[in-house]
């Protein structure tokens, strides 16, 4: 009983962080059942791991029970690169399953430390000794909290309010490969709650994002647009227009399940050309705009390159008009008027050339 109520007492933050998380998310609405799931399991392996660290670390205090002690060691090591991939799992689009079998791999090899101590052992007084891959560990969870870095930094819109919140969430992935040789072992007694604050951190994050994201294709929406061409009208060099051709006819056809998934694709089609001067907008139905900060002729020439190529790979079309303002002479409104003029040129002369009739 003395043990419970201990656990409760050392990880009371860790408990109520977790369930202000599960609380959340069963009110969030934005998330599909899928991504919830992966999120709650993601709870309990905190959780889980919380309990497994007290006992592995009531044992080292009683110095009693070394060979069950090495087990939780084994899950203690195994589940700090696993909870990682998980985090990755759950917040970085398009990843799969096999981002889990180098955590898998990691943890046989934690096991076969127990008999062999490869990894890790413990001397008769109970003193962690390390083995010839007994840094593997921090190894594989630094690999991990990299991949999340880089993975989240290439699918966020490059704006400060995206990026600030994944640092922090690498700040507190990445503490946990240098705070355990200044802290010791103790720093493993609030690894647990590092990370449920991280990711609930992160999590507040996101909802807030939703303000200025499209739900649909994950772009930054109209009210971004318009307070971002407010905002930076001066360093506002070009500026691009795109509407997709034939999504009435896709949705006629197909049903509005195929028209999104044409909006989604060549949303990301447009996204992965982009750099971090090239802001992408879904400001309507169909309609697409990307603002340019800084960006010469040449980069702009590049970017739309880069957006016919990568539409060519798929089965839609799309119209684009673009203006330039290197010099600085014109205004906000013109650019965006000739932007859409250009625009809507090239797609009359899609529709003519293809002898196709335009359906509004």
């Amino acid at each position: 009983m003395d043990a419970v109520l201990n656990y409760f007492m050392l990880n009371w933050a860790t408990l109520l962080i977790l369930i202000a998380f599960a609380i959340v998310l069963r009110v969030t609405v934005f998330l599909d059942k899928t991504a919830k799931t992966r999120m709650y399991i993601l709870i309990v392996s905190v959780l889980l791991l919380s309990v497994v660290v007290f006992i592995e670390f009531y044992l080292a205090d009683k110095n009693i029970y070394l060979d069950v002690r090495t087990v939780f060691m084994a899950i203690r090591y195994s589940a700090t690169p696993l909870i990682i991939a998980m985090i990755l799992h759950a917040l970085v689009k398009r990843s799969r399953w096999w981002v889990f079998m180098p955590a898998l791999a990691f943890a046989v090899v934690n096991f076969i430390s127990i008999p062999t101590g490869i990894v890790f052992s413990l001397n008769e007084a109970g003193n962690l000794i390390r083995g010839p891959l007994g840094y593997l560990p921090y190894i594989a969870a630094g690999i991990y909290s990299a991949a999340v870095i880089v993975l989240l930094l290439l699918q966020c819109n490059k704006q400060a309010t995206e990026i600030i919140p994944i640092i922090f969430l690498g700040f507190a992935l990445l503490s946990g490969l240098v705070l355990p040789f200044i802290f010791k072992q103790d720093y493993s007694k609030v690894f647990a709650v590092t990370i449920a604050v991280a990711l609930f951190v992160y999590y507040v994050f996101e909802i807030l994002q939703l303000t200025k994201k499209d739900a649909l294709t994950g772009l930054l929406n109209r009210q971004a647009y318009y307070a971002y061409i407010k905002d930076y009208n001066k360093e506002i060099t070009a500026f691009i227009t795109i509407d997709m051709n034939g999504l009435k006819t896709i949705n006629d056809t197909g049903g509005h399940d195929a028209g999104d998934i044409a909006l989604t694709t060549l949303g990301y089609c447009f996204f992965n050309a982009a750099n971090y001067k090239q802001f992408v907008y879904r400001i309507g139905g169909d309609e697409f705009a990307i603002v340019c900060r800084k960006t010469t002729k040449e980069e702009l020439e590049r970017l739309i390159q880069r957006i016919n190529d990568n539409v060519a790979k798929t089965r839609y079309t799309c119209s684009i008009g673009y203006s330039l303002n290197e010099d600085g002479n014109k205004t906000i409104d013109q650019m965006i008027k000739e932007s859409d003029e250009m625009m809507y040129q090239d797609k009359a002369n899609y529709y003519a050339t293809n002898n196709l009739k335009r359906r509004y």
